[in-house]
């Protein structure tokens, strides 16, 4: 969840996926996609909590731990434009539009985060993030995911631009409005988006929402519930 503040609370940044996606065609999300195993490279410059401290947080080993935090920061450059690295580790970077050919080769698959950052002088800000939540797909789904969120503020200068081919459409809503749209049926929600827009609908800022302590992160599934009329339970793994 990228996010801002506006004269009217919270914004959080969402994406229409396009209608050809395998897996949740058309449905508003988070930016976000799946872990490369470069990103698990131990060699870039990092600051922040360490793999360790991830690992303890999302209940994983630390090559995991590093590579979920190296593949937010990747797919949150590679989808929205918004980079959460920089020269060091109190600096972040002001303007990503330098950048736009190593962000093409990232999409493309022809460059690694890793040597991306090193080949730019940059270090991964860890500390710019928040971990949020873990759920994994219900076993009944014929593609099944175990996805871990994020929570990050949108850096000072940068800007969020959404050109990715995976979204038909994308820009900043409150977590209200957002919600709302689902309800009317102008947009549709999985049940983790829904949720966790409802939890950062109680956050009046973002210093309030990086503020909340998540941790160590549960692991949830919803799973239907028989003879409910569609109802679903949350199960904690």
């Amino acid at each position: 969840m990228l996010v801002r503040d506006t004269p009217d609370g919270v914004e959080v940044f969402l994406q229409r996926r396009v209608a050809a996606m395998k897996f949740a065609a058309g449905m508003t999300v988070f930016p976000g996609g799946g872990v490369d195993e470069r990103d698990a490279d131990a060699s870039l410059s990092w600051a922040g909590p360490p793999p360790a401290r991830w690992a303890d947080w999302f209940g994983c080993d630390e090559a995991m731990a590093r590579a979920l935090v190296c593949a937010a920061v990747r797919e949150t450059f590679e989808e929205v434009g918004v980079l959460l690295a920089g020269p060091g580790p109190d600096g972040i970077v002001a303007d990503t539009s330098g950048y736009a050919d190593a962000r093409a080769a990232l999409v493309a698959g022809e460059l690694s985060l890793a040597a991306f950052l090193a080949d730019a002088g940059l270090t991964v800000r860890a500390d710019l993030l928040r971990p949020w939540a873990n759920w994994v797909t219900p076993e009944q789904e014929r593609r099944r995911y175990d996805t871990r969120f994020f929570v990050a503020a949108l850096p000072d200068g940068q800007v969020a631009d959404g050109a990715t081919s995976e979204a038909s459409e994308s820009g900043w809503r409150t977590p209200e409005g957002a919600m709302a749209d689902g309800r009317a049926g102008r947009s549709m929600l999985m049940a983790p988006t829904w949720a966790m827009l409802e939890d950062l609908a109680r956050c009046a800022t973002v210093a309030d929402a990086l503020a909340v302590d998540r941790t160590p992160v549960p692991k949830l599934m919803p799973t239907p519930v028989e003879g409910s009329g569609g109802g679903m339970v949350l199960v904690e793994l």
